[in-house]
C-alpha cells in the first residue's frame, strides 16, 4: 500500500463517509463527497488536461472547498500542486507558472483577469479551470469547473500513481533575488511533518480545527492536510479581518484547535466583548511566524483557560522546526522550544561547527521534514542544504540566528540574510524595491524592516526622489496595486541620499542596522501610511 498523501483522503472517506470534512461558509462537505469530487478532478486532469505523473497544477484560489479538491485531486492524478496566494499579482503569478512549468491553473472568476494576464506569459499552460465559471474550454479559453468534472471517469484512474519519494507540492517563498523560490516537498516529507506535528499537539480525528490562514501559507495548508490525515473537521475561513464574525464559530462548531499568528492574537486581545462561551471547547492554541509577547500568552491563557498554548518556530523549507511544550511557558516564555519529534536542531558557527550554550549562531535542522531543494535553483539549494553527519544526507541551514540554553531550549535572535518576515510571511526587499523603482520619480529605493513584536517586521520604504511630486500615500497606493498586502510598506521616509558601496550598490544592511538601533532607542520611524 502506497504511503502517498492522497491515500489519507481515501482512508477517511472509507472510515467515516458521512463525517463533515470541511465547513466553509454555508457549505458542509462530508468526506465521501470531498473524496468523490477529488477523484473526478483527478480523472479530468489525467484525461482532458493530459496531466501526467510529476506535472504541476497551480491552485490560485481563495480558501475554499474547491481549493481542497484541487490539492487532493492533483495528488491523486500523480501531479504536484502549488497553492498561490489569491492576492498575488500577474507578474509574480506569471513567474510561478513559467518557473514550475505548470500544466493546469485552477482559479475563480474574481481572479480571472490576473490569471489570464499571467497565463498569456506561460506557454506551457494547457488548461485553465474556473471554479465558478461555465466556459467549455473551446479554443483554449477557460473551462468551467462543472464541465471539467462532468466529463471525468474516475474508474479509469489507476489504483497507484506513484510512490512516496515523488514530489507532492511546491511552496513558493520569497527569494533574495526578488523572485520566489519553489520549495520541493515529497509525499514522504509531508507525511513525516504531519505525523510529528500531530504527535506533539496530541491531535485526533475528534478535533475540529478553525483556520483563517491562507492555504498558500504552509501553516494554513497543513491545517487541511493534517485534518484529512486524521479524519478531523476543518472549519475554513478566508481571513480574520472581522474577528466578531469568525470567533462565534469557535462555539457553534465546537472548535478544539485554533491556529494563530501574532497579528491575529493582537486583534483578538483588543476585543472588549470577548464571550467566554467562544473559548469553552478550545483545547489547543498554536502560534508560529513570530513569537508571541509573554504578556499576550498570559492573556490568551486567561481567555482560553482550558487550552494549551503552543509556541513554535518553522520555515517553509522544513515546515516546522521547533515547539515549546506548554508546561514550559511559565519558565521560558520567550523560547521557541526544542526540535519537533523525530528531528534534530542545533546552533553552529560560520564554519558549521556546533556552538556551546548561550552562543549565538545559525540554526541547523535535520530530519525527514527537510525539503528536497528549490525548484530550478541549484545555487540556492546548495547554499541552504549542506552535507550532514553522514555521506548520504543534507541538512538545512536556516539562515536564522539562534542561541540555545544549557537545557537545550532554543531562542530566536534574528535573520542572517536580508529576507524580512512580516505577518508570518517572508518578504524579499528586492521584490518590493523593484515595484518602488517602477514609480515615476523614484531614483533610489531600499526596504527595511522595523522590529515589531506582533508583525515580526513592520516594512518601511526609504526613497530618494526627483522633485516633490510623490508623497507617502501615493507610494503606498502604488505598492498595494502591485504587491500582496503583507508586502506593502507601512511607512515611507524620503531622504536626500542612501548609503552606497564603492560600486554604487545601496548598503541595505547598514540601513537595516540603523532601523534596528532606532527601534531599540524608541526613535520615531517616519510617518505611518
Amino acid at each position: 500500500m502506497t504511503a502517498r498523501c492522497e491515500r489519507w483522503l481515501a482512508r477517511a472517506a472509507a472510515a467515516h463517509p458521512d463525517k463533515v470534512a470541511i465547513v466553509r461558509g454555508g457549505q458542509r462537505v462530508d468526506y465521501a463527497t470531498l473524496h468523490a469530487d477529488s477523484e473526478r478532478f483527478a480523472a479530468s486532469l489525467a484525461g482532458q488536461a493530459g496531466l501526467e505523473n510529476g506535472d504541476r497544477c497551480v491552485v490560485f484560489l481563495e480558501n475554499s472547498v474547491e481549493a481542497a479538491v484541487g490539492v487532493f485531486g492533483t495528488l491523486r492524478a500523480g501531479g504536484v500542486f502549488s497553492v498561490i496566494n489569491p492576492t498575488t499579482k500577474a507578474d509574480k503569478l506569471a513567474f510561478v507558472l513559467g518557473d514550475c512549468g505548470a500544466s493546469v491553473l485552477l482559479t475563480q472568476a474574481s481572479l480571472l483577469p490576473v490569471a489570464l494576464s499571467a497565463a498569456a506569459r506561460a506557454p506551457g499552460l494547457r488548461c485553465i479551470v474556473v471554479v465558478d465559471g461555465d466556459g467549455d474550454g473551446a479554443d483554449g479559453t477557460p473551462m468551467g469547473y462543472g464541465r471539467f468534472l462532468a466529463a471525468a471517469d474516475p474508474a479509469r484512474l489507476p489504483a497507484e500513481v506513484g510512490i512516496d519519494i515523488d514530489l507532492a507540492m511546491l511552496v513558493y517563498t520569497s527569494g533574495s533575488t526578488g523572485n520566489p523560490k519553489g520549495v520541493m516537498m515529497t509525499h514522504a516529507n509531508v507525511r513525516f511533518a504531519a505525523a510529528s506535528i500531530t504527535t506533539y499537539l496530541r491531535s485526533s480525528g475528534d478535533d475540529v480545527v478553525l483556520s483563517v490562514l491562507p492555504l498558500a501559507f504552509d501553516y494554513g495548508l497543513y491545517q487541511l492536510l493534517m485534518c484529512v490525515k486524521l479524519g478531523a473537521t476543518l472549519v475554513l475561513e478566508k481571513s480574520f479581518a472581522f474577528p466578531q464574525k469568525v470567533l462565534p464559530l469557535l462555539a457553534s462548531e465546537g472548535v478544539s484547535v485554533f491556529p494563530l499568528v501574532p497579528t491575529m492574537a493582537a486583534l483578538l486581545l483588543q476585543l472588549r466583548n470577548f464571550d467566554p462561551a467562544w473559548a469553552r471547547s478550545v483545547r489547543c492554541l498554536t502560534n508560529t511566524a513570530a513569537a508571541l509577547p509573554p504578556a499576550h500568552i498570559r492573556r490568551l491563557q486567561q481567555l482560553f483557560p482550558a487550552a494549551r498554548v503552543y509556541s513554535m518556530y518553522g520555515m517553509t523549507e522544513s515546515k516546522r522546526c521547533t515547539w515549546l511544550p506548554p508546561e514550559e511557558l511559565e519558565r521560558r516564555p520567550d523560547s521557541v522550544g526544542i526540535a519537533i519529534p523525530g528531528t534534530c536542531a542545533w546552533v553552529v558557527d560560520d564554519a558549521g561547527q556546533p556552538l556551546p550554550p548561550g552562543t549565538v549562531g545559525e540554526l541547523v535542522v535535520r530530519g525527514g521534514h527537510v525539503m528536497q531543494g528549490y525548484w530550478n535553483n541549484a545555487e540556492a539549494t546548495a547554499r541552504t542544504l549542506r552535507p550532514g553527519r553522514y555521506p548520504w544526507e543534507r541538512v538545512l541551514y536556516t539562515g536564522d540566528l539562534f542561541r540555545m540554553d544549557a537545557e537545550g531550549f532554543l531562542y530566536f535572535v534574528g535573520r542572517k540574510d536580508d529576507i524580512l518576515k512580516s505577518r508570518g510571511e517572508k518578504v524579499s526587499p528586492k521584490e518590493v524595491e523593484n515595484v518602488l523603482y517602477a514609480m515615476h520619480g523614484v531614483r533610489e529605493a531600499a526596504l527595511v524592516g522595523v522590529p515589531e513584536p506582533l508583525l515580526g517586521h513592520a516594512l518601511k520604504a526609504l526613497l530618494v526622489v526627483d522633485g516633490p511630486g510623490l508623497d507617502a500615500r501615493a507610494v503606498i497606493a502604488h505598492c498595494r496595486a502591485h504587491l500582496e498586502e503583507f508586502m506593502v510598506p507601512r511607512t515611507v521616509e524620503f531622504r536626500d541620499s542612501l548609503p552606497k558601496t564603492g560600486t554604487g550598490k545601496i548598503r541595505r544592511s547598514e540601513l537595516q542596522a540603523e532601523a534596528d538601533a532606532a527601534a531599540q532607542t524608541g526613535l520615531p520611524q517616519a510617518l505611518p501610511s
